[in-house]
């Protein structure tokens, strides 16, 4: 199968990205969720992705939008990701996104809640993407890679400011470090639209690509490795999703700057910041397909 017959790139919207937004936002403020779905419709997302389980109401709402839905979740306990797997399938869920582990387990530990995950996975059809996140059995890109030799089977959400920053990826090599995390790249089926810097995890970006700076380049290459290996893979019925998630400052994400008044101000609409992610990954997606 050709690389233009192959897999598509489904746009979703994380809904923690319009948590809290403020007054100067421009992204959709009305007090109904109803008219939230309405604006990422209207923006060209293909669905959302929601924080919690969503409930009937919601559920219909994005029925009656042609709103796809992923959801995100957490798996302490093994017994959790059966439970969780269950009721994605039984509500029509895409996928999920999970923070597997507190990243304190040992290898053994570990490995049952993988074991688990892939199980659930497999039992009831639903796609489970493990996160590469702090706070996860998954925050090491070594120890991740060591698990993809033991279970070539994961499958990841591509979290890449968490190793990024967390990791600080550009020392020691960047391309160096892309190579080591290949067997992960190889692997993701789902991204979390964020992009960072060596030292902070969720910044504002400009979009001119004549002044790019390095950080952003660094992501283009992440997103667009992950989407290349993806379509050398795809069958023409297979899914890769990407999902700006931009998050409030009440969790030290996005970052605030005192304004004349003194009053702690966000350096930018996240709103506005999600369209311009969601355009990067669409070329960075084109690009990959272009280049085969």
């Amino acid at each position: 199968m050709s690389m233009v017959d192959a897999g598509r790139l489904r746009v979703y919207l994380n809904l923690m990205t319009l948590d809290a937004l403020p007054e100067s936002s421009r992204g959709p403020r009305g007090s109904e969720r109803r008219e939230r779905f309405e604006s990422l419709r209207e923006a060209g997302f293909d669905g959302v992705q929601f924080a919690a389980l969503a409930n009937e109401n919601e559920l219909a709402d994005c029925k009656a939008l042609g709103l796809e839905i992923a959801a995100s979740g957490r798996v302490n306990h093994a017994r959790e990701a059966g439970e969780l797997a269950e009721q994605l399938a039984g509500r029509g869920y895409e996928c999920a996104t999970l923070h597997v582990g507190w990243g304190l387990e040992n290898d053994g530990e570990a490995a049952q809640l993988i074991d688990a995950v892939l199980e659930a996975s497999d039992r009831w059809h639903v796609p489970l993407y493990i996160e590469t996140h702090r706070a996860t059995i998954c925050q090491d890109m070594r120890r991740t890679v060591q698990w993809v030799e033991r279970f070539p089977e994961m499958r990841f959400n591509g979290d890449f400011s968490h190793w990024y920053t967390g990791q600080e990826m550009v020392y020691g090599g960047f391309e160096r470090k892309v190579s080591f995390i290949q067997p992960v790249i190889e692997r993701v089926r789902f991204l979390h639209g964020r992009i960072g810097t060596p030292g902070c995890m969720q910044v504002r970006v400009d979009g001119d690509a004549r002044h790019e700076p390095v950080y952003v380049t660094q992501f283009r290459r992440l997103w667009k490795a992950c989407f290349s290996e993806f379509l050398s893979r795809a069958g023409a019925d297979d899914s890769i999703y990407f999902a700006p998630e931009l998050l409030g400052p009440e969790i030290f994400y996005a970052r605030t700057f005192p304004d004349a008044a003194g009053e702690p101000v966000e350096e930018s609409d996240r709103w506005e910041q999600a369209l311009l992610l969601k355009r990067i990954a669409e070329e960075c997606f084109a690009e990959a397909r272009q280049d085969d």
